[in-house]
């Protein structure tokens, strides 16, 4: 099982990563550092990983980490983004799911834009 610290700004949060093929490329490409954005309950930043959607889900659940092909993006979720209908979790467009957090995802809620986001294997 790889499990993964993600901090970011004030928060917080361990996740595990699932044998997808993308969560391995990610895991591969540890640690990263970057600036996050946000876009509603969504947090996403480029990372050095260049892949193609695996599985892709247009619909995600809360807390789930999910890649988006056309930024390279490493995308957090915690609750409803722009795109969202009702209390759904819509992605801009479909994502390949690769891991999920642990806890409570709405710790990043605390996260301000263009926070420094860290991603590094936790074991």
């Amino acid at each position: 099982m790889k499990r993964i610290k993600i901090t970011a700004g004030p928060a917080e949060a361990f996740a595990q990563l699932n044998d997808s093929k993308t969560a391995t490329a990610i895991w591969e490409a540890l640690p990263i550092s970057a600036k996050g954005m946000t876009w509603g309950d969504e947090i996403y930043f480029s990372i050095p990983v260049d892949l193609e959607t695996e599985k892709g889900q247009s619909v995600v659940d809360l807390g789930d980490l999910g890649y988006w092909e056309p930024g390279s993006a490493f995308c957090i979720f915690f609750g409803p983004t722009p795109s969202s209908q009702g209390s759904e979790i819509r992605p801009a467009s479909p994502v390949t799911v690769f891991g999920k957090v642990e806890g409570d995802p709405k710790v990043f809620k605390q996260t301000p834009h263009g926070a420094k986001v860290t991603i590094e294997r936790a074991g």
